[in-house]
């Protein structure tokens, strides 16, 4: 099982590695990029039937569009853990960006000189309440066709990518391992912890970024709706709401 899940994990990205630098160097349409979801959806139904085994077994599948009382429920228990989240993770970011420069001018001249002085951390004519507001949202610098950035999250990055890895993924290694770890209503195994270190690796080896590893984190939280829900509605409703704060809080600090 883990011999066939790493090579369909691996796989499936280097495709998805290929379809973008082949996009961005041949300068091809953005449509072009529309693959990248299909095979996040398709690799694993492809792989199933190679198994001959049935992929509704993995509850791939959405509701329908009108739906509404599934939607809706996805939509609740997405909601429950964003607004457990929220307030947290609003304060967790803005003392990340305060603090970061001094952080990073701490390291580079500790580095670069041997030395150690915790002055360098935290500047001794400068008060708390001055680091605090050194950094700030500019709500004017929202990000453009907001609804537009939303829709994208959910239905061609969140659900293609709650398929590939909570989905297929989690549900075959899970096959392999029990889920002994009783957490808040859900039944969790080591097959869902290995399916989200794949999931936050899986990042940079489609785009090398030296924060993806962090992705693990929230990660998490995806593993945790899969489980209770039995779904992966309510975790790519999340993964969309997490992606689309990111995205948001970078525009309004003027990060990126």
């Amino acid at each position: 099982v883990y011999f066939e899940v790493g090579c369909l994990w691996l796989v499936t990205l280097l495709l998805i590695r290929l379809t973008m630098e082949l996009q961005q160097g041949a300068g091809l349409p953005d449509w072009v990029l529309a693959v990248v979801p299909l095979l996040f959806i398709y690799a694993p139904v492809v792989l199933c039937h190679w198994r001959g085994a049935d992929s509704w077994a993995y509850r791939l599948s959405i509701p329908r569009f009108r739906d509404w009382d599934a939607w809706g429920a996805a939509a609740r228990l997405a909601a429950r853990v964003a607004a457990v989240i929220l307030v947290p993770w609003l304060i967790g970011y803005h003392l990340y960006h305060a603090f970061l420069p001094h952080i990073l001018r701490f390291g580079k001249r500790a580095w670069t000189t041997g030395v150690v002085d915790w002055g360098w951390l935290w500047p001794r004519n400068q008060s708390l309440v001055d680091m605090l507001g050194s950094v700030g949202p500019s709500f004017s610098e929202l990000p453009e066709q907001f609804g537009t950035l939303v829709l994208y999250q959910i239905f061609f990055v969140a659900i293609p990518e709650e398929f590939f890895y909570r989905g297929y993924l989690q549900t075959r290694l899970n096959e392999v391992h029990v889920r002994r770890w009783s957490v808040l209503g859900a039944q969790i195994g080591v097959g869902a912890v290995v399916a989200n270190l794949l999931f936050a690796f899986g990042h940079s080896l489609v785009q090398p970024q030296w924060w993806h590893f962090a992705t693990f984190f929230p990660g998490l939280l995806f593993v945790w709706l899969r489980e209770r829900s039995g779904s992966v509605v309510p975790g790519a409703l999340f993964h969309a709401f997490c992606n689309v704060c990111v995205i948001t809080l970078d525009s309004t600090y003027g990060i990126g």
